[in-house]
């Protein structure tokens, strides 16, 4: 009787254990695991960003909880930790791997990626795996394009490369820039983020299909998680905030050339240290960030004070006449002048917005106005809406924004034509400026705190040789 009884205590208790999901919720925290990168997470000028803690900071908001994020684990400590219990998932940019089905969870594919190599523009572009052959070739540990470099050696017994689990994807990538390694492997969404910082690597080739990019979860407990995930990937895929989070860090990396990236830092050391002061003031004044004011300029003039063009604009920041007046600017060739004009207006246009706008879209908006005018935009809003997209969400008025050069578009508008293809390459190469801008600021940063110096980080890097099969 009393075994009994010991028995159904035992059996009541374990019914009363609380699901993975429920321990969520009860403890108030979502433990996460991610890796410090430019592509998961980071520590930007305004806190913690990047793609997967943007992703992580909706989900827990969509679970009514706190996220708690360690960023302190390569690839195999991730998988580890999470086989450990010591994190609830990991957001840290990981393929889905078959290997591992067996014992994680992985949610739905949110980014299809390719694996690549790379090479410096300077050398010979290799075109296929044979041409690895001899070479300095490199690959981040534990990744899937590691498991793929094995495989191709099984037809191909000559290759040989190296791995690391010290180095992300970024380092590769700086070392094929400065000539350190020959070739890397990694995935086309990190060359994406990183090439117009590094302009001397370009891709050679693509080595395998297509992949997903995924969250991992242990399986060692129940799937209520797991579900909870995949119920929030489904709802942000169809409202559209996922393609906007992708949009936001990938959409414009397109637009620039390897000339215009060459150019663009040849005059942030040439030309920006002469208005940098005022670009700093003129946006504290206005409560704009100044390296994105500094990007906006230099999409106008390059930094010329002296600058104008055939329809009247003119200046460093090119206002018109109209627009200088209504700025208190007295000279528009005066480029302090032009700068604290250029940053009245432009902070005029982002409080201008409808309040239903919100940021990042407000400022992409602004800058969009800044080039075609606020009424032209209004227009492409009401196309936008008309098509039933967005038109709060700059990823579906950009979209739209083209129709207004057309003639059956334009004609039913109320303010007529405008080159509506202008503002959309003229918003994508301002977010590209910006995004050097700053990275070349945090460079700027580091030296001036002596932190370690990218030698000293090399020398600490241990690599392992996979030899050639012979």
């Amino acid at each position: 009787m009393a075994a009994a009884t010991l028995l159904a205590a035992v059996s009541l208790s374990g019914c009363n254990q609380p699901t993975v999901l429920e321990e969520v919720k009860q403890n108030g925290t979502l433990k996460i695991l991610t890796r410090n990168t430019p592509t998961t997470y980071y520590e930007g000028s305004d806190g913690p960003t990047g793609f997967e803690y943007e992703l992580a900071s909706l989900f827990a908001d969509h679970l009514g909880v706190k996220l708690e994020i360690d960023s302190n684990h390569d690839i195999k400590g991730i998988y580890q930790s999470l086989e450990e219990g010591d994190a609830h998932l990991a957001a840290a940019g990981l393929e889905v791997n078959l290997d591992r089905i067996g014992d994680f969870y992985y949610s739905q594919g949110y980014m299809d990626v390719q694996p690549v190599v790379i090479y410096n523009r300077k050398q010979s572009r290799p075109k296929t795996v044979e041409d690895l052959v001899g070479k300095q070739t490199a690959v981040i540990a534990g990744t899937n394009n590691a498991f793929l470099l094995r495989n191709l050696q099984q037809k191909q017994p000559k290759l040989s490369w190296k791995e690391t689990s010290d180095l992300e994807a970024t380092d590769l990538i700086r070392m094929v820039h400065e000539q350190e390694l020959d070739f890397a492997v990694i995935n086309s969404n990190e060359l994406g983020i990183n090439k117009a910082y590094y302009s001397r690597v370009k891709e050679a080739f693509v080595l395998n299909e297509t992949h997903k990019l995924a969250w991992a979860m242990p399986k060692r407990r129940d799937n209520t998680l797991y579900n909870a995930a995949r119920d929030f990937f489904s709802q942000i895929e169809s409202d559209g905030t996922l393609s906007q989070i992708r949009d936001r860090y990938y959409g414009h990396k397109e637009e620039l050339n390897y000339v215009g990236v060459q150019l663009f830092l040849r005059h942030i050391r040439g030309r920006l240290p002469k208005y940098e002061k005022h670009f700093k003031k003129a946006a504290e004044k206005y409560n704009l960030d100044w390296r994105l004011l500094a990007a906006t300029g230099y999409q106008e003039s390059h930094w010329l004070p002296r600058a104008k063009s055939p329809t009247g604009v003119r200046g460093l920041m090119m206002l018109t006449l109209n627009t200088a007046s209504d700025m208190g600017v007295t000279n528009r060739l005066d480029a302090k002048q032009s700068i604290y004009g250029g940053a009245r207006y432009l902070s005029k246009l982002i409080r201008r917005m409808p309040e239903q706008i919100l940021e990042p879209d407000r400022t992409w908006m602004a800058l969009a106005s800044y080039n075609v005018g606020y009424d032209h935009l209004e227009d492409a809003r009401k196309i936008t809406e008309h098509m039933k997209k967005d038109p709060n969400k700059w990823i579906d008025v950009r979209e739209h924004l083209p129709l207004l050069q057309k003639r059956n578009w334009y004609r039913f508008t109320k303010h007529g034509f405008a080159r509506g293809e202008e503002p959309v390459h003229y918003v994508q190469n301002i977010r590209q400026y910006y995004d050097i801008l700053t990275w070349y600021d945090s460079r700027l940063q580091q030296v001036a705190q002596n932190q370690a110096t990218e030698e000293s980080v090399q020398k600490a890097v241990n690599f392992s040789i996979v030899p050639p099969v012979l």
